[in-house]
């Protein structure tokens, strides 16, 4: 690993953690505004956050290492995925790079985490919020992995900071019906994965209704914490794909100190926009009912086929 890539990775982790908590403070707080309320502030994931890590948490008796370990793994798969995607700079890693098929195998490892935390609460409500994870996963991973396979034929590969940066290099490419398509397909599964309206609400604990909710019930203290902050970021690292995907401007193309605080800056700038835009459509949508998701997953799976055909027409 050469010290450009260290730093690389270092800029990105550091942006991804003091990001993120910022980032769901700005969309809870755009929400709030557009609903009539005036919200805890954006500072408060951080404070919440700071909270739970300070508290012991509590397990139940005859509980197996599945409750202790799945935030943790959850928590650490998260941490890679941010370090892989090109959040800053499209400098790539030498052992480890961002291949998209690496991503989402790192991404399937923190959905299984999730949902086997789910299971071992052994509840009725933790086995069906599983059920529906999964579910909802095995959907969501062929549809982002066709989607980002789209955009990477003009590039030749599938590495996504050579993605990004073919895409810098041809403007033009961004406009066409091929990368319209993968975007707008890769936009639905970002919110389907990451538990947003319609597919699930993240504000809501009904039973009938939640997903996410349903696994994290009998988590509490640190083991919470780490939850919510791996979750967090799997929405600011998928967040930050499509945004340098759709807008690739800004992102650094080395390791120069000038131009990783230029992206710093574009990537902070690309995800609160997204962000407040995301939190300020659940506004106006209501929840879909379980038995309609998968129609509008398989959707976006017709649309990353669509951008995957078309690629071979036009490219």
């Amino acid at each position: 690993m050469t010290p450009g890539s260290f730093a690389v990775i270092l800029v990105h982790l550091v942006v991804a953690v003091l990001v993120t908590p910022l980032l769901i403070g700005v969309m809870r707080t755009v929400r709030a505004r557009l609903e009539g309320r005036v919200g805890a502030g954006v500072w408060q994931p951080w404070r919440d956050l700071i909270k739970l890590l300070a508290k012991e948490p509590t397990r139940a008796p005859g509980s197996t290492p599945v409750l202790t370990l799945a935030p943790i793994v959850l928590m650490a798969s998260s941490l890679v995925l941010c370090a892989l995607i090109p959040l800053v700079s499209t400098v790539a890693l030498a052992s480890v790079p961002g291949d998209l098929f690496v991503v989402v195998s790192v991404l399937l490892v923190g959905t299984v985490s999730l949902a086997l935390l789910g299971l071992e609460s052994g509840t009725a409500f933790g086995g069906m919020g599983s059920s529906r994870h999964m579910v909802i996963a095995a959907m969501v991973e062929p549809t982002v992995l066709l989607s980002v396979y789209a955009l990477s034929v003009p590039a030749g590969t599938s590495d996504l900071a050579a993605i990004v940066q073919a895409r810098v290099a041809d403007p033009i490419s961004l406009l066409n019906p091929v990368s319209l398509l993968a975007i707008f397909a890769l936009v639905v599964v970002v919110i389907a994965e990451t538990g947003r309206l319609p597919v699930d609400n993240p504000s809501t604990h009904l039973e009938l209704t939640m997903v996410h909710e349903a696994m994290i019930l009998e988590s509490g203290g640190r083991d919470l914490g780490w939850l919510e902050l791996g979750s967090w970021l799997r929405l600011t690292a998928l967040l930050g794909l499509v945004a340098n995907l759709a807008v690739p401007w800004g992102v650094a193309p080395d390791a120069a100190p000038l131009s990783l605080l230029v992206g710093v800056g574009a990537v902070f700038a690309k995800l609160v926009v997204l962000g407040a835009v995301l939190a300020a459509a659940e506004v106006f949508i209501a929840k879909l009912r379980l038995f309609r998701v998968p129609e509008l997953l398989a959707g976006s799976f017709v649309l990353a086929f669509l951008s995957v055909s078309a690629s071979y027409l036009v490219f």
